[in-house]
């Protein structure tokens, strides 16, 4: 991968996770009060809401930071090694726990009582995508884990 390219992501990582960290400690509080005076039945939401959405960004910016670590590792060349492992599981664990925590989340609203069809869609969108994701990783895995392989066959090799 070029170096520049890598330069440019890492960039936009730190961008990304700026705009996360603002989106929790700005956004989703203030969004969560306006949400809880405009509907006072569920204003026992805005504490648990909050919570959730900041777990949920916080899971993101967790895979950021592991996105961050393998960029490294690429531009070291050394990405077939051992260590990307540990990157790529933790990416994998934030995705399921991501899925969970959408989850979870719909079942509180559930429990509530609620619950719209937008709101419906939206969190099996969220659990279809945080699996689709996390059996993507799985297959990524699976690659990076031949790809060390054959590059140990061929350190032997040669």
């Amino acid at each position: 991968m070029h170096p520049r390219v890598t330069r440019v992501l890492k960039a936009l990582i730190i961008v990304l996770l700026a705009l996360l960290l603002a989106s929790q400690t700005l956004v989703i509080p203030e969004v969560a009060r306006i949400t809880a005076v405009r509907n006072p039945d569920v204003a026992w939401l805005e504490v648990p809401g909050i919570i959730g959405a900041v777990l949920f960004l916080a899971l993101i910016q967790v895979t950021l930071v592991c996105i961050w670590f393998l960029l490294s590792l690429v531009q070291d060349d050394r990405i077939f090694r051992v260590e990307a492992f540990r990157y790529v599981d933790i990416i994998l664990g934030a995705l399921i726990a991501a899925g969970l925590v959408i989850l979870a989340s719909y079942l509180v609203i559930v429990a509530s009582r609620s619950v719209s069809l937008s709101l419906s869609l939206l969190a099996v969108l969220g659990i279809v995508v945080s699996a689709a994701l996390a059996l993507l990783v799985v297959v990524l895995r699976g690659l990076l884990r031949k790809a060390l392989e054959l590059e140990q066959d061929m350190s032997e090799v040669v």
